[in-house]
């Protein structure tokens, strides 16, 4: 573990224990998925010194089902006897005149945020279709956005803040049946991300590899039914189970692709 890592893991404690001490809640900004397996790497590293963990009680969200890009929430409704909501707000951002804009991507917005002086870990998921962005953002940031976001690269933008995100740009599940000799991790990514499988051993190796939130360095663990999978610069999978054995004698397995 580094320096940032270990500095970043004392803020958590810290949060934690202050929960715990002033019996209220305390959020993190939004974390990557590297920060988030970070924080399961201490709760393991705890539990098998300890049995038990000061990190143990907190909650993810990033705004919707599916985001990458989280915050934890310290603190637990049964101890505190209360819930309040993560300050989190849901902006879209379209351009003002579609028939003249740009074609804008996740960078494109992103940049566009980046200009206005704002800190990365105040903006969470960034989601982009048909040339309009939906932005999860730290409340506190929300108006600010809204009030100075005008242009994203050559093209003039309208920016405003939503209830919830719509239905039609919610996350989907895309099946897909992959054939592998071997129901090993690396067999799966290798094939699903049409990599060879040297690839994908490096993945691991370079830690790229986060499962159910937590890194996994052990290219040839097999996946359970249900496994939430994500490899960086690639994407994000759930493993669903064996399908059948083919007259090949090789596996059919069933995952589902996040779009």
């Amino acid at each position: 573990m580094n320096s940032d890592e270990e500095l970043l893991l004392r803020r958590f404690r810290e949060l934690s224990e202050q929960s715990y001490q002033n019996n209220t809640y305390y959020f993190t900004n939004f974390l990557s998925a590297g920060d988030v397996a970070l924080v399961y790497q201490a709760v393991d590293r705890d539990y098998s010194k300890n049995g038990n963990s000061e990190l143990s009680e907190f909650t993810l969200w990033g705004g919707a089902e599916g985001c990458e890009r989280v915050m934890i929430r310290f603190g637990n409704e049964e101890e505190l006897g209360y819930s309040i909501p993560f300050p989190i707000q849901i902006l879209q951002v379209e351009p003002l005149n579609k028939k003249f804009a740009d074609d804008l991507t996740h960078r494109d917005y992103l940049g566009a945020l980046m200009n206005l002086g704002i800190e990365r870990d105040t903006i969470g998921d960034i989601v982009v279709k048909d040339n309009r962005a939906y932005m999860f953002v730290l409340d506190s940031m929300a108006e600010f956005i809204c009030q100075n976001m005008d242009k994203v690269k050559h093209t003039n933008v309208k920016c405003m803040i939503l209830d919830a995100m719509p239905e039609e740009v919610r996350v989907e599940l895309a099946p897909e049946t992959v054939i592998v000799a071997s129901i090993r991790l690396d067999a799966v990514i290798a094939k699903l991300y049409h990599i060879s499988r040297t690839e994908a051993l490096d993945l691991f190796r370079k830690k790229y590899v986060i499962v159910n939130g937590r890194i996994c360095e052990n290219n040839s663990a097999v996946p359970k039914e249900n496994d939430v999978i994500a490899v960086r610069g690639h994407g994000k999978f759930i493993y669903r189970r064996l399908e059948h054995e083919t007259k090949k004698g090789k596996l059919s397995v069933l995952v589902e692709k996040y779009v």
